[in-house]
């Protein structure tokens, strides 16, 4: 065993005596075909040696089994695993199974140290391949962080757009079907009227162009008028209930069609009471589908605020704008949350706002996760010294007090498997701290758990 272990470049230029205790402190195992050597999430328990064959490492992200790295011996980066979690005293972050047989040698939790200790040499090997792995799994965590993002952003403007597009849609429909009997009713009121009853009918439908909300009960008593007045003067007709609802919407009663009445020919009294009601639902509709195009304008707006793909990386912003977009952005995710704002007066900064949404991003849905869909999320700005300060404040289970001073540190989750990397905080603090200057804290009790994020306003 000696011979084998001496061929992996982790133990290159190791004595004799050191292989010795190396092939003595390990165990030897053969593995089966799809056999499991460590599982994400179990206790981290010992190193492996991967004398020959395969090892798959693999990470479970939002139910998918991602594959992370593929160890078939020949470089040192590819020779072990499992010591990470073993050196920061965590849960093992990915799963490794065997592709075919393989052999490994298995250091437990004292004999990795004993090594460590024994073995300096060890040290030169591990560490750099140690951090190359952590730099791997940051970057590859910034990249679904961003893809994780765009998904959501993707999901909640799928799901806003849906409402003023079906209206829009419905809205030019009816108004496609409406022009027809608009354009004969126009034709039959410009037939029989004269110059003074066409501009009097004209005043009445720019007085009653806009709908004037009301009550249900209100609504449907100013209907129930406006049917009477019409089947008292032989108007009702089959679009009778139509022209009910629609004059009714816009205010008119049964006082303003009797003016109507006492100045326009009784011949010509039906045609322009079609023509008014006609003509005010082809404008009622037209306005709806224009207020459903402003609402698609103004999602699209949220949208570049929140990604910044038209802006430069670095600008000027008021803070609220990234924070307001962030939270259109995640509207379906707070259902069932009441947020309440609190702005103090904090002047535009210097920022890369496209990072600093993925930071508000994070904060908000875990805070939403801690309070499990109900309760309330508080944002708030305010000046402190020389920077300016946003808390993030959630009425969730909190967070316990052994388990707060590692929130920010690489590879750490309080979240079930396959619900969280372990470096959404880790990588918003290294947005805040080395890419603005700043400083990111966070207390925690039941029912009130903050976390502070200071930018420097200079």
């Amino acid at each position: 065993m000696t011979d084998r272990l001496a061929e992996i470049e982790l133990f290159a230029g190791l004595s004799g005596e050191q292989l010795a205790w190396l092939a003595e402190a390990g165990v030897y195992k053969e593995l089966a075909d799809g056999e499991m050597i460590f599982r994400e999430g179990q206790v981290a328990e010992a190193f492996f040696v991967l004398l020959d064959g395969e090892l798959v490492i693999s990470k479970d992200v939002g139910g998918r089994e991602e594959v992370l790295a593929r160890h078939l011996g020949g470089g040192m980066e590819h020779q072990f695993t499992g010591e990470l979690p073993l050196l920061t005293g965590g849960d093992y972050l990915a799963s490794a199974v065997a592709v075919g047989s393989a052999q490994v040698m298995v250091y437990d939790r004292a004999a990795f140290f004993d090594m460590m200790e024994r073995c300096p040499q060890v040290c030169r090997v591990l560490l750099p391949v140690l951090a190359m792995r952590i730099n791997g799994m940051e970057r590859q965590a910034g990249h679904s962080h961003m893809l994780q993002g765009l998904g959501m952003l993707a999901a909640g403007l799928a799901h806003e757009l849906n409402n003023p597009a079906a209206a829009a849609v419905r809205a030019t429909g009816e108004l496609k079907s409406a022009l027809p009997d608009l354009e004969a009713a126009a034709m039959s009121w410009g037939e029989l009227s004269d110059e003074g009853e066409r501009r009097l009918v004209e005043r009445l439908r720019a007085a009653h162009a806009h709908r004037d909300p009301q009550d249900a009960l209100a609504a449907a008593d100013a209907v129930d008028e406006i049917e009477t007045w019409l089947d008292e003067h032989d108007l009702l007709g089959e679009k009778g209930d139509e022209f009910g609802v629609v004059l009714a919407e816009h205010g008119t009663s049964g006082a303003v069609l009797d003016g109507l009445a006492a100045r326009v020919r009784p011949e010509a009294l039906g045609p322009a009471v079609a023509y008014l009601a006609m003509a005010l639902q082809a404008g009622a509709l037209a306005e709806d589908a224009a207020e459903a195009g402003q609402r698609v304008v103004e999602l699209v707006r949220r949208t570049a605020a929140y990604t910044n793909l038209d802006r430069a990386p670095e600008r000027e912003v008021d803070l609220r704008e990234g924070l307001e977009a962030t939270l259109a952005l995640m509207a379906p995710r707070l259902r069932g949350i009441s947020v309440r704002r609190d702005y103090g007066c904090v002047p535009s900064l210097k920022v890369f706002p496209g990072d600093l949404n993925q930071v508000w991003t994070n904060l908000i849905d875990n805070a939403v996760d801690a309070m499990g869909g109900t309760g309330e999320l508080t944002i708030s700005t305010r000046c402190e010294g020389g920077h300016a300060a946003v808390e993030i404040r959630d009425t969730g289970h909190g967070i316990p007090s052994d388990v707060l001073p590692r929130v920010f540190q690489p590879f750490f989750t309080t979240k079930d498997v396959g619900k969280g990397t372990g470096l959404g905080l880790h990588l918003s603090m290294d947005i805040v701290t080395r890419r603005h200057g700043g400083t990111m804290e966070a207390t925690s009790v039941p029912g009130d758990t903050r976390f502070v994020v200071r930018l420097p306003l200079g």
